[in-house]
């Protein structure tokens, strides 16, 4: 009897910590370094991430509504909220993201070298949301 009351306890305590995991899926080029290297930076900041590998990654930002200038090299959605997370952006702007649910989506455009996956971040990458306002600074 103790024992099934510890694995009850044991399984019950992995299910609270597994809860607070966001679910993630990131369209990328199967070829593409730096959209892996931004998906296991997503993975070390405590994410479920699903990489979908394909050679047409556009037509995935057309369905989900990517606005061409603000276009990067991947794009993500975040699985609770359906927010669009386009390109490098950091863990402190998709945390700001998912606190904003009135927020469509965020980008790091095109490919800054001072981004998750590409480079450090030092301060000066430009997060914008999907209207081209500024959202954060990292």
């Amino acid at each position: 009897m103790k024992g099934w009351i510890f694995l009850a306890a044991l399984l019950s305590a992995n299910s609270a910590v597994t809860a607070g995991v966001e679910n993630i899926t990131v369209y990328q080029n199967p070829n593409c370094g730096c959209c892996s290297g931004w998906s296991d930076y997503m993975k070390s900041s405590g994410f479920n991430v699903t990489t979908i590998k394909t050679a047409d990654v556009a037509s995935h930002k057309v369905r989900l509504g990517v606005p061409e200038k603000l276009s990067s090299c991947h794009t993500a959605i975040l699985a609770t909220s359906g927010q669009i997370i386009e390109g490098h952006v950091p863990i402190a702007a998709v945390k700001k993201l998912l606190a904003m649910p009135e927020i469509e989506g965020v980008s790091a455009p095109g490919m800054p070298i001072n981004s998750p996956g590409m480079g450090a971040l030092d301060g000066n990458l430009v997060t914008v949301d999907f209207k081209g306002r500024k959202f954060s600074r990292d």
